[in-house]
């Protein structure tokens, strides 16, 4: 006998829960991936200036856009 309830997607339980799995797995890779790369690009060039001095890889960026303005 057919479901008396179809699914609005189409799937069923077991292929909605395998869509799940797969769903939260890449989230998770994509979100740690994501973290990882974030540290990576701070401890290359902070964009928050932990100390007054901390622009200072910026100084040719501020001569470069003096020719612009």
């Amino acid at each position: 006998m057919a479901d008396l309830k179809p699914s609005l997607t189409g799937l069923t339980e077991e292929e909605a829960k395998e869509f799940h799995g797969i769903f939260v797995t890449s989230t998770v890779l994509y979100l740690a991936t994501a973290v990882i790369v974030h540290y990576l690009v701070w401890t290359a060039r902070p964009w928050i200036a932990p100390i007054p001095k901390g622009w200072v890889n910026l100084e040719g960026v501020q001569s470069a856009l003096s020719y612009l303005v």
